[in-house]
């Protein structure tokens, strides 16, 4: 079907999307590369149709009545479609809301001599007749000749070469023949049912990586239950004007989490036996989970918008359990277990890997175990320790929960802006008006000639959140780049109990900004202190459980800051061969883990997670067995760190996992700097320093080692 065909039929009735299609989520730099492909008569995909009397709901003011015979419905290639609609028209499709365009790329401008698209941008294209609107040319509102003659009249009348005439006229029919261009089109038969058709749908996507699991589910639900994704979209509307904005993927997740009891597979969801069940779980869903689950994050929390959480995920098993309740209500001591558990599950990092198989064991947990909270804090301790310790604060920015978790303690305490003394309490939604500010400013910094923009940990210290203030706007753009020191003392004379509520040190030599660095380290430490005060009295009533985190799950989730994995102690499978260097490495990744919070790290165990197992590195020795490997293990050890370091400091243990041994080693944060001897460029032994960094052993040089141990020990 030629595209100008697509376009017309659009518009008049004959070609439609159904309900269960996402919104238009295609951003500029698609938009860009789909007309730049069009206008050098590349190829742009397919388009997959199905002719039917029996449509599903449709997307639209549009209503399907019998009468009118069969419809054609596109299923796949609808974002390219609306592209070439929203450019060649200007106007948003019948198909569509002006709410669901989620990004604009109407207005792309096109330099008529050069081909090259971009959107307006004045210093580029103000006084250049060369740009011009691709809708205009288009709707034939631009032709060659106003181009031309406007050339022409800023270069004196003087004609163009013929050259560069050619050269303009053939670019704009280019743009001009892409209403010809034929659209390879697919069709389902009119004999399918809706059913078979979502199930064409599903496989044309799951092929490539246009949908998620969760928006594929979606398409299913919307195509047994039609009024399902205008609901859903509805009560997102609700949620989000008292500051919680989530996607329908969410939705998704917590409907299989009540229904099914799962965080996986999706495809429980697809079928029509559902739907009746769907029907009862969101109505209890929509009508007070939802709500008092928020509700409850925004009063015992103090969420005040989703910004502020690291995963939104970690409501699914938040909800899943008040789902269960009788009343779908928590008494006190179940809300302060879920409160607790929640604030660690974010600056624990619970949900950023490997979402499906944790929300499956997760609910499992909340639907099976009598003391669900306690439980699920002890899993996560038993994967990462809950103790804050100061070190952890070191070159973290705000984007670190961290920093989230602190604010929701000021908000516990009463804190307030420092500058206003007004409540950083405050249900705003979007238009959520707290700001961040450095306590220090970086010109000061800088001035003072203690910060360097191009040192990597410098300025990563500068913009830790040991160094920020929470203020209000009005109050952030008064305070500007004045002194710490000189603001501080206002702020202790205005607002005595201000500092004290943001946890700012109230000695004032600390505010000089030579001691700017004594000053970081002193809020670490009360920070520390005060961050597990507070997340140790949230609930008293703890019960002890005892829980194992399943090695395979924790693999499966992937290396991260507290676990690291290497195939092999010291055989070289790229070369087939037994290589001592392999050693250092194992050695550089206990001493990162030691000098940093502590940490996990397997042997026997690829980066991507597959289970090699320690044959390799047992066949290395006389005596092909974990004992020889251990014996050899702790002697490297000790002659690197000393005996006392690998008695009390390491952990050593020889799991099975999936019917092969690999090693596990415990590494527990030391007390004193630990080095690292490794061999240099020309063979000689030298002494390094590295932390634990992201998911990735780090080295420091002299000065940011300096630094780093003045700060952490």
């Amino acid at each position: 079907m030629k595209i100008r065909q697509i376009i017309d039929k659009i518009d008049e009735n004959q070609l439609f999307v159904p309900a269960f299609q996402r919104e238009y989520v295609w951003k500029r730099d698609d938009a860009k590369r789909l007309i730049s492909s069009l206008i050098k008569d590349y190829p742009t995909g397919t388009m997959l149709t199905w002719e039917t009397n029996n449509p599903p709901e449709l997307k639209g003011k549009y209503k399907y009545e019998d009468n009118k015979g069969a419809v054609k419905i596109i299923l796949d290639g609808q974002q390219r479609i609306t592209t070439l609609y929203l450019l060649m028209k200007g106007e948003i499709p019948p198909y569509y809301t002006e709410k669901e365009i989620e990004n604009d790329i109407r207005n792309l401008y096109v330099n008529v001599e050069t081909i090259e698209l971009e959107y307006y941008k004045v210093k580029m294209m103000e006084n250049n007749p060369l740009w011009i609107n691709i809708t205009d040319i288009f709707k034939g509102k631009t032709r060659e000749r106003d181009i031309t003659d406007e050339l022409e009249r800023r270069n004196n009348g003087e004609r163009l070469p013929r050259e560069r005439e050619t050269i303009i006229s053939d670019n704009l029919n280019a743009i001009q023949r892409i209403y010809d261009r034929d659209f390879l089109e697919q069709v389902i038969p009119v004999k399918a049912t809706i059913k078979e058709t979502i199930d064409i749908f599903y496989i044309v996507n799951a092929s490539g990586v246009n949908l998620t699991d969760a928006e594929l589910a979606l398409a299913q639900i919307s195509g047994y239950w039609a009024q399902a994704r205008e609901l859903f979209k509805k009560k997102l509307q609700d949620l989000e004007k008292q500051g919680f904005v989530f996607k329908l993927d969410f939705i998704v997740y917590a409907l299989l989490a009540v229904t099914h009891k799962m965080g996986s597979k999706m495809e429980k969801l697809h079928t029509s036996d559902n739907k009746e069940k769907l029907i009862a779980a969101w109505d209890k869903l929509d009508k007070s989970v939802l709500d008092y689950v928020c509700n409850l994050l925004q009063s015992q929390a103090f969420v005040d918008h989703t910004d502020e959480i690291n995963s939104v995920y970690a409501l699914i098993p938040l909800i899943a359990y008040t789902f269960n309740k009788p009343d779908s209500k928590l008494n006190e001591e179940e809300i302060k277990k879920a409160v607790k558990w929640f604030y660690y599950s974010q600056i624990r990092f619970r949900y950023i890997s490997q979402l499906p198989q944790k929300l499956d064991k997760d609910i499992g947990i909340i639907n099976e175990n009598p003391n669900p909270f306690d439980t699920l804090l002890a899993l996560i301790n038993e994967e990462r320790p809950l103790e804050i310790k100061p070190s952890e604060f070191i070159g973290r920015d705000i984007r670190h929960p961290l920093f989230a978790l602190m604010k929701w303690y000021f908000k516990s305490k009463g804190a307030v802006c420092l500058g206003t003394g007004l409540s950083l309490r405050k249900n705003m939604g979007k238009k959520y008006s707290l700001e961040r500010d450095h306590i220090f400013a970086y010109s000061v910094l800088r001035d003072s000639g203690i910060f360097d923009m191009d040192n990597q940990f410098q300025y990563a210290i500068a913009q830790e959140i040991t160094n920020r203030a929470i203020l209000t706007s009005s109050e952030n753009r008064e305070k500007s780049a004045m002194f710490a020191d000189v603001y501080l003392k206002k702020v202790k004379q205005d607002f005595p109990n201000a500092l004290k509520l943001q946890s700012i040190p109230e000695t004032e030599a600390l505010w000089k900004v030579e001691n700017y660095e004594m000053f970081l380290e002193a809020r670490r430490e009360m920070l520390a202190t005060e961050l597990n005060n507070y997340l140790k009295t949230i609930s008293i009533g703890q019960v002890t459980v005892s829980t194992t985190v399943d090695l395979m799950d924790m693999i499966q989730s992937g290396e991260h800051g507290f676990l690291e994995f290497k195939s092999t102690m010291r055989w070289n499978w790229k070369e087939d061969r037994l290589d001592k260097k392999m050693e250092e490495i194992v050695l550089k990744t206990i001493s990162a883990f030691s000098n940093a919070e502590g940490g996990k790290l397997l042997i026997g165990v690829t980066d991507e997670g597959e289970i090699l197992g320690l044959e390799s590195d047992y066949n290395t020795f006389k005596e092909a067995n974990k004992d020889h490997f251990e014996l050899h293990l702790r002697n490297i050890l000790n002659n690197a760190f000393g005996k006392e370091f690998a008695a009390t400091n390491l952990n050593v243990r020889f799991p099975i996992v999936n019917d092969l041994e690999i090693c596990e080693i415990d590494i527990k944060a030391a007390k004193t700097p630990l080095y690292c001897e490794v061999a240099g460029k020309n063979g000689s032994p030298q002494k390094k320093f590295y932390i634990r960094s992201g998911n990735s052993s780090q080295e420091l040089d002299i000065e940011e080692t300096a630094s780093f141990i003045k700060n952490r020990f």
